[in-house]
C-alpha cells in the first residue's frame, strides 16, 4: 500500500447500511498494509455516562479547577466503534505524553490507553484538549480500502478543531465541509469512468 489513513478523517455516507457507523465522524488512529485499520468514532457521545460517574467506578477523586470552564466532570465520553466496548482509549493533545504508554499520531495529537491519562485529567495536570472513547473501530488488512471502494466511506484531512471544539452534533457536517461537501448535494453513487 502505497497511503496511510493515519490522522485522516473518515465520513461515513450518508447510505451508510450498517447503523453502527451512520453519521459517524471515525479518526484513523492507524492503519497499514499488513495490520490493516483502527478508529475512533468522534461523534456519538455515550449515552448516560458521565466522567464523574467514569472515575468514581475507579475510585479516582475528580480535582475541581478555579476555572468552572475547565471542569474535568464537563468531559466528554464517545462511544468510539463496536470492538471491544468495555476498553477506553483517550484520544488527546501532544501537551501531555507518557512515552511508554502514549502512541503519537500526528504532530499535535497522541493516543493513550493506561489509566495515567485518566488521574491527570482527574487532577488537573491532563492534557489541554482531550476525549475519551469507549470501544473503537477496527478493519482486516484492505477492508477498510474495499469500504472506501465501494463509496462507504469519504476521507478527509483530519482537524483537531473538529475533535475538541465542535459541538458534537455539528461534527458529522462539520467534517463534509472541510472536504468541500454539501449533504445536500452529495450522492451515494459513484460514477464510472
Amino acid at each position: 500500500m502505497s497511503f496511510s489513513l493515519r490522522g485522516q478523517f473518515l465520513v461515513a455516507m450518508p447510505d451508510m447500511e450498517d447503523e453502527r457507523f451512520a453519521h459517524t465522524v471515525v479518526y484513523v488512529c492507524s492503519h497499514s498494509e499488513e495490520d490493516g485499520a483502527m478508529g475512533l468514532v468522534v461523534n456519538k457521545l455515550m449515552p448516560d455516562l458521565h466522567f464523574g460517574d467514569l472515575m468514581a467506578q475507579f475510585d479516582i477523586k475528580i480535582v475541581e479547577e478555579n476555572d468552572p470552564e475547565k471542569s474535568a466532570y464537563d468531559q466528554p465520553i464517545v462511544v468510539g466503534g463496536p470492538v471491544e466496548t468495555g476498553r477506553g482509549f483517550v484520544l488527546h493533545t501532544a501537551d501531555f505524553e507518557t512515552p511508554e504508554n502514549s502512541i503519537n499520531i500526528s504532530d499535535d495529537l497522541c493516543l493513550s490507553t493506561t489509566m495515567d491519562v485518566l488521574k491527570s485529567i482527574a487532577d488537573g495536570h491532563g492534557p489541554s484538549h482531550a476525549l475519551l472513547a469507549l470501544g473503537y473501530c477496527g478493519w482486516e488488512p484492505g477492508q477498510l480500502e474495499d469500504e472506501i471502494g465501494d463509496n462507504g466511506w469519504l476521507t478527509t484531512p483530519a482537524s483537531s478543531d473538529l475533535i475538541f471544539s465542535t459541538p458534537m452534533d455539528k461534527r458529522y457536517t462539520q467534517a463534509l465541509k472541510y472536504a468541500g461537501i454539501d449533504i445536500a448535494f452529495l450522492s451515494s453513487t459513484a460514477g464510472h469512468a
